[in-house]
């Protein structure tokens, strides 16, 4: 093999590395970036979850005491029916 050959052996082999070197570094670029995206994702996620979260239990909350003051309206209703209950406001 002339040196020629050797030389431009080598600088193939240079170059092939070269652009591997570049492959992987842009490959763990990407990879780095979709981790990103990934952790972005689920933080978000995990907010909306939590919004979600607070507005249903104030759903809740607001739903049962509507249930309890329509439960006191009917007891005091059926209690003001029957003449049974607090007469001291009747007098």
């Amino acid at each position: 093999m002339s040196s020629q050959q050797t030389f431009r052996a080598g600088e193939t082999q240079g170059n092939a590395e070269a652009k591997a070197e570049d492959w992987i570094q842009s490959t763990k670029d990407t990879a780095n970036a979709a981790q990103d995206k990934a952790c972005n994702a689920a933080q978000s996620a995990k907010e909306s979850g939590q919004q979600g979260q607070e507005h249903a239990a104030g759903f809740i909350q607001q739903t049962g005491e509507q249930v309890m003051n329509m439960a006191h309206g009917a007891m005091d209703s059926v209690k003001t029916t029957l003449g049974v209950g607090d007469h001291s406001h009747k007098k």
